[in-house]
């Protein structure tokens, strides 16, 4: 019953600071005011609200894969299969800003195409990035990618 009551009062709270429920865990994730983010491997299984919430959280759309000027933030839809993804975070370095990052996001527990962290921390050494710790997000994991400083 207390859950109910504390999920039920952070919809409230949500709600009049007029932000979707998931705002909270996209800040978590680097995503702020202003921002331009970029989206790349959307397909249908992706979590709407999850891009809703980044919309919101930025304050403008989310560019799609072909827009081709500098980022703040890429935001990588990504699945086990679908390549290599150290290569696929190279590309995507070279589209962000300067104290930019990546936003990874893939399948969470229980579906086949889920990511391996071995396989995610082995891109991340190739491409000298460092990965913040995974946010829930829904049927997916968020985590936030740096480079080292």
């Amino acid at each position: 019953m207390d859950g109910q009551k504390r999920t039920e009062q952070q919809d409230v709270t949500d709600d009049a600071q007029g932000e979707a429920p998931l705002a909270g865990m996209v800040r978590k994730l680097g995503l702020r005011q202003g921002q331009i983010v970029v989206e790349y491997g959307y397909d249908e299984d992706v979590e709407e609200a999850v891009r809703e919430a980044a919309a919101a959280v930025s304050g403008a759309p989310l560019e799609a894969d072909d827009y081709d000027g500098v980022v703040d933030v890429v935001l990588l839809w990504w699945r086990d299969g679908e390549g290599d993804l150290a290569d696929e975070l190279m590309d995507a370095l070279t589209t962000m800003e300067e104290g930019g990052c990546i936003v990874l996001l893939t399948p969470g527990a229980g579906r086949e195409d889920r990511v391996p962290a071995a396989d995610v921390q082995d891109a991340c050494t190739t491409c000298s990035m460092t990965a913040s710790g995974a946010v829930n997000l829904g049927e997916w994991l968020g985590q936030r990618l740096v480079g080292r400083k």
